[in-house]
């Protein structure tokens, strides 16, 4: 079943447009250098005005398990999402600190890459084309794959 996540979420409009969609997952970017990058705070706030059936996941990129699953532990978020080098003692380091789902994402752009991210043990992986240049990843790459997956540009 196809799943709908809107991402980059920092106001309340955002929020209530995610609300009255039915989105299944909203996004909090944490990640350092992002011009979508909020606070924690801010998250918690926006947090509260997200409908309850909605799972927010946070978005970070080589950022302290510590930390992220600090966010996890307080609600300010239910997902992490990892979009930097992460690896799989990390993902296991992370589960140490946390029992909160994981995805893992995977830039795509060779068969090989499928594999790698077929590999991850987070819950899902998201397959990506790259940092956000709006384009789409041969998508015939997925074709074999057998396991939840979000797919993004």
């Amino acid at each position: 079943m196809t799943k709908i996540k809107f991402c980059g979420l920092s106001d309340p409009g955002g929020i209530l447009a995610a609300n009255e969609l039915k989105a299944d997952y909203i996004g909090f970017v944490f990640a350092s250098g992002s011009r979508r990058r909020i606070s924690p705070e801010e998250a918690e706030k926006l947090k509260k005005l997200l409908d309850p059936g909605i799972s927010a996941a946070g978005v970070f990129t080589d950022e302290e398990p510590e930390y992220i699953a600090g966010l996890l532990n307080r609600g300010v978020i239910d997902i992490a999402q990892l979009h930097g080098s992460e690896d799989e003692d990390y993902i296991r380091r992370l589960r140490t600190l946390t029992g909160k789902p994981i995805i893992q994402a995977f830039r795509i752009q060779t068969a090989s890459d499928i594999w790698d991210a077929a590999g991850s043990s987070a819950d899902y992986i998201l397959l990506d084309s790259g940092a956000g240049t709006g384009n789409v990843f041969d998508w015939k790459l997925i074709r074999d794959m057998k396991r939840p997956y979000f797919l993004a540009g």
